[in-house]
């Protein structure tokens, strides 16, 4: 495991005075009940910690980009910065969960690919970093792995909503969302959904849950129209 947590020193470019909190930060607490340790050692209370740090330099950075945007754009820009769903996909940039101390339970049944176990996990190294080499640190994480490429992000996760709109104003067809194949077992299963404009095929994505496909699949087709110019 140390050598395994080595590696994801070099990926996120810091490396720690304390490799026991980097350590902490990888450990659910699935494995700390299974191997009885005090609550205290999973990684919840550094998420605790991480998440705070975040919110700080996520509000900062948005302030200063966007200098005339009211307060309430403001706080709804944030969150969907950092939800979940946009901190599982800087966790799965960093395969976070390849590196996590999962109880055999949690794991056999896919906790290494859950959104809710690797965007906890981000906000805990968040958390192990800025406690080990203080908030500038933690800044220079966060602003290389959770806030670059937000446009693309951002056109991820509103993509059905973005589709809809480009479709509405250039189509007047409907959109269609098809089931096309899925393999793996319960647990883990990976769903294929194609998206249709009229009977038109513009897209196939792929996720572990049939909404995530679809996302996917819509974001494949927003990027085949803006390469037509269609926006």
């Amino acid at each position: 495991m140390g050598q395994d947590l080595k590696v994801l020193e070099e990926k996120i470019g810091y490396t720690f005075s304390d490799f026991s909190l980097l350590k902490q930060a990888m450990i659910h607490s699935s494995y700390a009940n299974e191997k009885h340790l005090p609550k205290y050692e999973c990684n919840e209370r550094l998420e605790f910690l991480g998440d705070a740090v975040l919110e700080l330099v996520s509000s900062e950075f948005l302030f200063y980009e966007h200098e005339q945007m009211p307060e309430g754009e403001l706080t709804k820009t944030r969150a969907s910065m950092v939800c979940e769903p946009a901190l599982a996909f800087c966790a799965k940039d960093l395969e976070l969960g390849r590196y996590l101390l999962l109880g055999k339970g949690e794991d056999a049944t896919g906790g290494r690919k859950r959104s809710s176990v690797t965007s906890d996990a981000m906000e805990a190294l968040i958390g192990a970093i800025y406690i080990d080499g203080g908030f500038a640190n933690a800044k220079e994480f966060i602003r290389r792995f959770v806030l670059k490429d937000l446009e693309s992000r951002t056109l991820f996760y509103d993509s059905k909503t973005i589709l809809q709109e480009i479709v509405q104003a250039h189509f007047k067809l409907p959109i269609t969302y098809r089931l096309v194949g899925e393999e793996g077992p319960d647990h883990d299963k990976s769903f294929r959904v194609a998206v249709y404009i009229g009977e038109k095929e513009y897209g196939i994505g792929t996720g572990h849950t049939k909404k995530a496909a679809e996302q996917d699949a819509a974001y494949q087709s927003i990027l085949r129209l803006h390469k037509k110019n269609i926006k």
